[in-house]
């Protein structure tokens, strides 16, 4: 494969006391890819993001983003190199305006000290006008800038997480992590969502890591598929392979005996 290694996990493990919740795990993940990350309940898929995102630094292996080693590195600093995630459950500021939740995201990469915002000094009036701007094309980019006045939580579940979407997008990554971003919708959402996560793939030119329980979502837009259970990698491919992969079926639907 001709594109940029974006990101390496080489041989991460995590530990939590006597418990492995991820054992030597190895991704190699290219420029512009969408990368499919599955497995059973607990099979150890959020430990990962969480490892790569900075809230768990591996017991065990290493972390590289674009060539740099970023493990065990602050999660702040993290989305500073360029991750971004979402989560399972959807994250937004209630109180906040559809807008407000996107310019605290954005504040990041806002190009003004905490003294001058502190004095409003001319520099942070001037920083703050151009997040507002920003962050307004930001949500034209993502059909949202027709409610972005509207309270958070006013919005239908399909949209909130699209929002929760934008905020991070709002970080201006490259690598974007997304856990679960189908949960809990139904089947048309589910098909929207598929189309605009290779939109905004292509026109923020991100690479994607996606947890998803949803096949439909994961064999629709996933080049690649790592599968995990109980922390360890039990098959890596095409999702064709992964599809006949006897291994993945048996860990989804169990083994069934039968009696001579």
């Amino acid at each position: 494969m001709s594109a940029e290694k974006i990101l390496s996990t080489d041989n991460i493990t995590m530990r939590f006391g006597g418990l492995t919740a991820v054992s030597q795990l190895s991704l190699d993940i290219h420029s512009g890819e969408i990368i499919g990350l599955i497995g059973p309940n607990g099979a150890g898929k959020t430990t990962c993001f969480n490892m790569i995102t900075g809230v768990y630094t591996p017991t065990k292996g290493r972390i590289l983003f674009k060539g740099q080693d970023i493990t065990g590195m602050r999660s702040n600093l993290i989305t500073k190199e360029g991750i971004a995630r979402t989560f399972q459950n959807i994250r937004l500021f209630q109180s906040m305006t559809v807008l407000e939740n996107v310019m605290i995201s954005k504040h990041v990469r806002l190009k003004a000290n905490p003294l001058e915002a502190v004095l409003r000094l001319p520099r942070y009036t001037k920083a703050r006008k151009e997040n507002y701007e920003e962050c307004m094309e930001l949500l034209r980019q993502v059909g949202l800038d027709d409610v972005a006045h509207e309270m958070a939580t006013s919005l239908p579940y399909g949209k909130q997480r699209r929002l929760e979407i934008a905020r991070a997008l709002a970080t201006q990554p490259s690598l974007l992590l997304l856990d679960e971003p189908a949960a809990g919708m139904n089947p048309q959402e589910s098909l929207d969502l598929m189309n605009f996560i290779k939109e905004i793939r292509d026109q923020f030119k991100l690479t994607i890591l996606m947890i998803e329980h949803h096949m439909e979502v994961v064999m629709g837009i996933c080049e690649r598929i790592t599968v995990l259970d109980y922390g360890v990698t039990i098959a890596q491919g095409n999702p064709a392979e992964i599809q006949n992969n006897q291994q993945v079926i048996e860990a989804y639907l169990g083994v069934v005996e039968t009696n001579a």
